[in-house]
């Protein structure tokens, strides 16, 4: 796999970038949207969660390498037609079929973007710039991720078609995003798509690189269990428990969690690869203690403190990360490698959200959700005291 040499590529990571927050939004759009959802159909957060999970750690596992084969763009451009089908199932939904096969659409569009887009962004990236296309790749995960409620918050709020303008505002800008990609570099020289088979991959990571990939991934695992929380639990926490419900507000606290993993990660560059592990992980503890108070204590600040310092952490382990995988990871198998790290990252997102959502019907949403913030914290400050011993080698 070798780069292309095609002009303009100084202006493509950007572009990528811009591609990949575009689609990750479409993931957490109806997120502020769940309790209307739920007077109309009557269903469970929980089944919704579950749902896009699978779609994302089936298509991880399915087609996890596909781009290192068919090419960048070509996958990218799939990713954003899954979108697209998603937010038409929203548009024009007509029951829990359709809400529930916009999910998994959405899902399947996650899992192609997790690793394409990321493995895209930094292989676009000229000469002395990869560790910015490394922030810019993880900054428009998290970022496109963030914006997505609080687009559709607003836009349910203040708006008209409260069910359907966020996904017409969505497509518009998919379009935007089709375009950019059709223009973008393939950097992978040997693409083909003819004979492609998707077959199981299971977690392609190769022997060389199997410590540095265990440590890191339990920390993803740690962070976006955290964000699984935010995007699934604290809408109805919000709405339930502090009786606030204003949609836009809802948003803006699901988005004030990513938009504090974007600062965490810029923060890498001065706290230095070797310590953003460990660091974020201690972190990512104090941020799930404030998660803990606020649910303990019903307090909408503290709730908002520890998203901002939870995700923080997570934001600056993450970065870290992906940063120690990407550089270690063979070129003909980058692709598989970070796809295998999402597979882990996402399963945080969904596998605690299960539990917390079966621990509800038994001890109640508040019980649940401090049950599962001290089992957050205990993982992550284990995680946390063993890479402060065995920090990672900067590469």
């Amino acid at each position: 796999m070798t780069r292309s040499p095609r002009s303009g590529k100084r202006l493509g990571y950007p572009a990528a970038a811009a591609v990949f927050a575009i689609g990750m939004a479409g993931t957490t759009l109806p997120t502020p949207l769940y309790g209307l959802y739920r007077e109309q159909l009557g269903f469970s957060e929980l089944m919704v969660t579950v749902v896009f999970a699978i779609g994302v750690i089936a298509t991880l596992l399915l087609a996890g390498n596909v781009s290192d084969e068919a090419g960048r763009r070509p996958v990218l451009l799939a990713a954003l037609g899954f979108s697209a089908a998603s937010a038409f199932c929203f548009l024009f939904e007509g029951g829990l079929p359709a809400l529930f096969a916009g999910r998994l659409l959405s899902g399947f569009a996650a899992g192609l973007l997790s690793g394409a887009a990321t493995v895209t962004v930094m292989e676009l990236a000229p000469p002395g710039r990869a560790a910015r296309a490394g922030l810019a790749a993880t900054a428009a995960n998290m970022g496109g991720l963030g914006c997505g409620p609080l687009l559709s918050g607003l836009l349910a709020e203040y708006a008209p078609w409260p069910l359907r303008l966020p996904f017409v505002a969505h497509l518009a800008l998919i379009a935007v995003a089709a375009v950019l990609t059709w223009f973008l570099p393939e950097t992978v020289a040997s693409a083909r798509v003819r004979g492609l088979r998707l077959r199981p991959q299971g977690l392609a990571v190769p022997p060389t690189m199997r410590g540095v990939f265990t440590t890191s991934a339990v920390a993803a695992f740690a962070g976006f269990s955290l964000l699984g929380l935010f995007t699934a639990v604290a809408p109805a926490f919000v709405a339930e428990t502090l009786d606030v419900h204003n949609l836009a507000l809802t948003g803006l606290v699901v988005f004030s969690v990513f938009l504090a993993s974007t600062a965490g990660q810029a923060l890498m560059g001065r706290v230095g690869e070797r310590r953003a592990l460990p660091g974020g992980c201690f972190v990512l503890v104090a941020g799930l203690v404030l998660v803990g108070a606020s649910l303990l204590f019903t307090s909408l600040p503290l709730l908002v403190t520890g998203a901002l310092c939870g995700g923080l952490g997570q934001g600056l382990a993450f970065r870290g990360a992906v940063a120690a995988i990407s550089a270690a990871a063979p070129p003909e198998h980058r692709a598989a490698t970070v796809s295998a790290f999402f597979v882990i990252a996402y399963l945080g997102i969904s596998l605690p959200v299960v539990g917390v959502g079966a621990l509800t019907l038994g001890i109640g949403l508040r019980n649940a959700g401090l049950t599962f913030s001290g089992c957050v914290l205990v993982l992550a400050l284990g995680v946390g005291l063993y890479l402060a011993r065995r920090p990672p080698e900067p590469r």
